[in-house]
């Protein structure tokens, strides 16, 4: 019961932490872990249960993802299954032991992103035209990582974006959602094919997690996003440093 109760939170507030900020990883993957997950299923779970929360932060945006070229939204789409498939595949491949000792050095660069998140989007330099086109090979990279882990995803794509040439917030943000979403899919189906998905807790965390995001998009507007951001760095701080430990 205790280990269904700390799933079942740790999902809730990713959703809300996702909804309003992102982040919501450092909270899903260290729970799955503390019950006995073992280290590369709790990967794969938490990219399972925060997937419901791309997509209805997909559809939040779909106004500025229908106004978006079509042709270059096909080839963001294109390098967003290949990247999460080829993430996924890079997992299964990475013994348990070199991914423990991988983990706290992703949380840490997952952590550090997100606590210069701003600083890094103000000194991207930005193009006059939107050219994804011609960014298919960070696209690509980038989405590579989100299949293989997907703490501080969302800092990364907006960074890309910036350097795609694109200025509009919304659209960026309805993107990185978007993308999100589809490369999750695709890192899901391939480690449900691998067997490594613990169904039950991901269902659990699934449904709370998308409670989670409704409470967020509420709770958005009485909060100040500096106290959000600060809180999230607290906790990917917390949970860095455990993991180090632990290792």
């Amino acid at each position: 019961m205790f280990d269904l109760v700390l799933i079942s939170a740790a999902a809730f507030f990713a959703g809300v932490l996702n909804s309003m900020a992102g982040g919501g990883s450092f909270l899903t993957l260290p729970a799955l872990v503390y019950i006995g997950v073992p280290i590369i299923s709790a990967n794969a779970t938490s990219t399972v249960s925060v997937f419901p929360g791309y997509i209805s932060g997909t559809v939040g945006f779909m106004d500025e993802l229908k106004a978006f070229d079509r042709r270059q939204l096909i080839i963001l789409i294109m390098l967003s299954v290949i990247g999460g498939v080829l993430g996924a595949i890079l997992l299964l491949v990475t013994p348990s032991q070199v991914f423990n000792t991988v983990v706290p050095w992703l949380l840490l660069f997952a952590t550090l992103l997100f606590a210069l998140g701003d600083t890094v989007k103000k000194r991207v330099p930005k193009r006059q035209k939107v050219e994804p086109n011609k960014g298919w090979l960070p696209t690509l990279l980038v989405t590579i990582y989100g299949g293989y882990f997907n703490g501080g995803l969302g800092i990364i794509l907006l960074a890309l974006f910036s350097t795609l040439g694109m200025k509009d917030i919304n659209l960026m943000s309805g993107l990185k959602n978007a993308l999100s979403a589809i490369l999750s899919a695709s890192s899901v189906i391939t480690f449900a094919l691998a067997g490594i998905i613990y169904w039950n807790e991901a269902a659990v965390m699934m449904i709370t997690a998308t409670i989670g995001g409704y409470c967020g998009a509420i709770l958005v507007r009485r909060l100040a996003q500096s106290f959000v951001r600060y809180f999230i760095i607290f906790i990917g701080t917390v949970i860095t440093v455990a993991f180090f430990i632990r290792g």
